[in-house]
């Protein structure tokens, strides 16, 4: 399993799909969610509700994960 770059928490694969989507599609080093909105500036909440939008969407970053 993979780890946060930042806090050093492992990483589910919604948070690995979401640094791909939201950082870069060949990141090899990832973020929590808590980072990734500490980063972006906005709440963890939302990043949630991006990640169920983009599995709405059909993104593939996202198809695997429950």
């Amino acid at each position: 399993m993979a780890a946060c770059r930042t806090c050093g928490r492992d990483v589910t694969g919604d948070e690995i799909g979401l640094t791909k989507k939201l950082v870069n599609r060949a990141a090899t080093e990832y973020q929590c969610i808590d980072c990734l909105a500490a980063h972006f500036r906005v709440s963890p909440d939302l990043l949630r509700e991006k990640i169920e939008q983009y599995r709405a969407m059909g993104c593939a970053l996202f198809a695997d994960n429950p």
